[in-house]
């Protein structure tokens, strides 16, 4: 199997979920606990191209923390506003984000991970 990497906050449910379905198979995947090492700039256009979803999907547009930073939705429009408000606000990414190989999917629902699997 290809090389299986979890963007993972162990607070969020859906990833741990995510992250327990891959133990379930077996999977051995790199966890990156991106709020202790936030992703730097090549690392998020990685997470761009490789998910299937617009780039403001990268996004919790509607979490408390988006609020407190003062961002709006007008301020993660393009990619690179996106990866501008991310480097500032690492815990405003949307997670779990999983990879297997050069695919990936932000896995909301968890069971989402089970696209790459397959």
């Amino acid at each position: 199997m290809e090389p299986v990497q979890i963007f993972h906050n162990p607070s969020c449910s859906k990833s741990r979920g995510a992250l327990q379905i891959l133990e379930e198979r077996g999977v051995d995947a790199n966890v990156v606990r991106y709020l202790d090492a936030p992703p730097d700039r090549a690392t998020l256009e990685r997470i761009l191209d490789a998910i299937d979803d617009d780039a403001s999907a990268l996004v919790r547009t509607g979490d408390d923390k988006f609020k407190a930073a003062g961002l709006t939705k007008a301020d993660v429009q393009t990619r690179d506003q996106v990866i501008d408000v991310l480097l500032a606000h690492p815990e405003v990414m949307e997670r779990p984000v999983v990879f297997v190989g050069d695919r990936a999917v932000i896995a909301r629902p968890s069971e989402r991970v089970l696209e790459l699997l397959d």
